[in-house]
């Protein structure tokens, strides 16, 4: 049959239904409340294909390299072709529409849902790579089920598979079309922690249609229930801005929540205990945690989906791996390490063992082995690879703000900087232990330990709170996006693009030389890609390139690099784009390529501006570009004082954000280098006339719509973070290391602010 019944499948269909489909019959026929559906099988989309004889044409056009994007792009064009030009045969069309017209007799507004069968499987979740479309009546019902089908190739699709390891032509497609529910309120319910398994229920909740919260598009409130005691442990109320709802002409629109709505709670206590009921109920039925999308109309709850979590780890017992966790270098005897042989600044948390490798020139690279000891004047972005190998880095120059402090965070690697003479004092070979709290270096080695970067850094207990004030993370190079997911953070606050350029160890101009543009405009769309895949759907936002010259004069080709005296007042940021659009371009071309892709999650930020002008500057180019600004997030970093004192005719020329950078801010406010270890101790980003600039900065944009948001070192400082919420800033970005600390932090702030008005 080309459909089945919701009551006709259960969790033993897969192959038929897909893991949506499956799902749904599985709690239909547990007796749980889900609103009628029918699904058109996997194998009607099978015949479709090869009924019509576009099958073989169709695996040939997605068989490409994933990591070729312009093939990506071509296959999924040509898919798009195939499926969508091609009829669909007279007696599966009457089957649909048939069994259409016997659910609500033919006059339901309905959901169409995708549910491929490699979907939401027990140890691989790829939920939200296929299409779902909204309030679709009988008219366009068979056209919404061939873009289904279409969405199984999709540039994402097609690379996600190519991840997995799944064959194009293994993988089929059903379609749910589903009765819509006309959600009051709605959101998702987690009946376990999803990353420590920790037995709390935990429910979100917004106004409206559910897409909101799953999409990540609006803060919704977030309710812990401890099961152990049977009692609510924590409300948290969150302003919530967007809903979506049903318009009068049957459209899925985006609208304003009401102002008396925007502060309320969405759930009284009744609602809550009849989700937490359904909740466990729908745990017990498949015995393990569930991750379940829910609605609510009037007195009535709708379970919409349910799905495993497929993020606890199992035994997790890394919650004091910061304490106790030492990296070894493997190859060292048991020395205890005894006297400090050097101090600096500890810039990267942790404590490492192992063999000095000093490296003062890149073709030194190749002898650092895994678990040793870097020890260099300064790190630069062609030695990544060589620092994850590392098992700590030690540098004569740099601050906290420098590259080796910041790299060295991102990869969990225990670091100290500004040593002032590691690279005279220490020996290749030798045996020391560096503190990367302490920020010393010792003699000889410390007793074994072992260090999970990635799990140290996972939301532990308690539960990540849930705030108003998104906490995002700052993210340097690719390698750590991962890390970076694993905090539970609302998304990428900063992800810098001159770290993907500069590890080609060539300007972008000699780069576009010897490989061509394509190749240039490949390395920034891979680069973005990876942070973008492990966030989505949670925003990205990425600073174009913003190298100084010193940085670029180190590369091959950078001896055309102009000869400056102080580089970080010099030929940077957004100035070095606009004088070199041809360079530029690229750039814009990549992010209208990760659009294309389906990577609506991207965001562009404009480095070092000043004014208007440069903002109307780079806005034309992204037009030119073939980026739409309307439907594009995109903004500017807030790094000089007079980009603080211009915000205002930068909002009106349509930027969406404006981003602090005060490691910057703070060095063109105080006049002090932040990479000068002369005057490191007047290096102050909690300096009054920095924080009246950022205060009043914050103050326009709200004026004017505009989100704010922090993505220097100082978000990760508590002082910092009290000011910003009391401002009312959007979001806070801060160090991996640090997320976990900033959400607590932000949530302590804001219940704060909720009690004093209050009483």
């Amino acid at each position: 049959m080309a459909v089945l019944w919701l009551d006709e499948v259960g969790k033993d269909d897969i192959g038929d239904v897909g893991g949506k489909g499956a799902s749904l019959g599985e709690l239909a026929g547990a007796g749980l409340p889900v609103p009628p559906a029918f699904v058109v099988t996997a194998g009607t989309y099978r015949s479709f294909i090869e009924e019509t004889g576009i099958d073989e044409e169709l695996f040939d056009a997605v068989d490409v390299d994933p990591d070729d994007s312009a093939a990506l792009a071509e296959a999924q064009a040509r898919a798009e072709e195939l499926i969508l030009d091609t009829e669909m045969p007279d007696d599966l069309r009457e089957e649909i529409v048939a069994t259409y017209g016997n659910l609500d007799d033919g006059e339901a507004f309905v959901a169409v849902r995708s549910s491929a069968t490699a979907e939401d499987l027990p140890d691989a979740s790829f939920a939200g790579q296929q299409e779902t479309f909204l309030n679709v009546t009988e008219e366009d019902l068979v056209d919404r089920v061939k873009e289904c089908w279409a969405s199984l190739f999709t540039q994402r699709a097609i690379y996600y598979r190519e991840q997995q390891g799944f064959e194009h032509d293994k993988v089929d497609i059903a379609v749910v079309v589903q009765r819509m529910v006309d959600a009051e309120k709605s959101g998702v319910m987690f009946t376990s922690h999803p990353s420590t398994g920790e037995d709390d229920l935990i429910v979100e909740a917004a106004w409206g249609l559910g897409e909101a919260v799953v999409a990540g598009e609006v803060s919704p409130d977030n309710y812990v229930f401890d099961r152990a005691s049977g009692e609510i442990d924590s409300v948290t109320v969150a302003e919530k801005n967007t809903m979506y709802e049903k318009s009068e002409t049957g459209e899925t629109v985006s609208r304003e929540v009401p102002e008396d709505k925007r502060t309320a709670q969405v759930l009284d206590e009744s609602e809550i205990d009849r989700l937490v009921e359904l909740g466990e109920r729908v745990e017990d039925h498949y015995g393990e945690p569930q991750d379940v999308e829910w609605a609510i109309v009037g007195e009535d709850v709708f379970m919409l989906q349910s799905r495993p979590i497929t993020t606890i780890t199992e035994g997790d017992d890394s919650a004091s791996g910061s304490e106790a966790g030492v990296a070894d270098g493997g190859g060292a005897d048991d020395t205890t390490a005894e006297e400090v042989l050097l101090t600096g600044l500890g810039a990267s948390p942790g404590v490492a063992s192992g063999s000095v490798r000093i490296v003062e020139t890149l073709d030194q690279l190749d002898k650092v082995e895994e678990g040793d000891i870097i020890v260099t004047e300064m790190t630069t972005p062609d030695m990544v690879p060589a620092m994850k190998r590392a098992g700590g880095i030690v540098t004569d120059e740099g601050g906290m703000t420098s590259h080796a402090a910041i790299v060295s965070r991102e990869l969990g690697v225990p670091a100290v900087v500004g040593s002032q003479s590691a690279t005279g004092t220490l020996e290749d070979g030798q045996l020391v232990t560096i503190d990367g709290d302490k920020g010393s270096i010792r003699e000889g080695r410390t007793a074994n330990g072992e260090r999970d970067a990635v799990e140290e850094v996972r939301p532990q207990a308690p539960v990540k709170p849930m705030t108003a004030t998104e906490v995002k993370v700052n993210v340097s190079i690719p390698e750590a996006a991962e890390r970076a997911a694993a905090t539970g953070a609302d998304g990428v606050g900063l992800l810098r693009l001159e770290h993907m350029i500069l590890s080609t160890n060539k300007t972008p101009e000699k780069y576009i030389a010897d490989h061509g543009e394509d190749a240039y405009i490949d390395e920034i769309v891979e680069g973005v890609r990876r942070s973008a895949d492990e966030f989505y759907p949670r925003p990205v936002r990425v600073r174009t390139l913003d190298a100084p010259t010193d940085e670029f004069r180190q590369l091959q080709g950078g001896g055309d690099e102009p000869d400056e005296h102080n580089p970080m007042l010099g030929y940077r940021g957004i100035r070095r784009s606009l004088d070199t659009p041809d360079v530029f371009v690229h750039e814009l071309e990549a992010f209208r390529r990760l659009y294309e892709m389906g990577y609506d999650n991207v965001e562009i930020m404009f480095p070092l501006v000043n004014d208007v002008e440069d903002v109307r500057a780079a806005r034309d180019l992204m037009e030119e570009a073939d980026i739409d600004i309307d439907k594009r997030s995109w903004g500017v970093m807030i790094e000089t004082p007079a980009s603080a004192l211009c915000v205002e005719e930068m909002a009106n020329a349509g930027i969406d954000f404006a981003s602090f950078g005060t490691n910057d801010l703070t060095q063109y406010t105080l006049a002090v280098d932040r990479n000068n270890g002369q005057v490191a101790d007047r290096f102050d980003e909690l300096h009054p006339a920095v924080l009246e600039l950022i205060g009043e900065t914050i103050e326009t944009c709200r004026e004017h719509d505009v989100e704010t948001s922090i993505c220097g070192q100082a978000g990760s400082k508590p002082e910092m973070v009290d000011f910003l919420v009391n401002e009312g800033v959007s979001s806070i970005s801060a160090n991996i290391d640090a997320v976990r600390d900033v959400q607590h932090e932000v949530k302590r702030v804001e219940q704060k602010l909720i009690l004093d008005t209050v009483r």
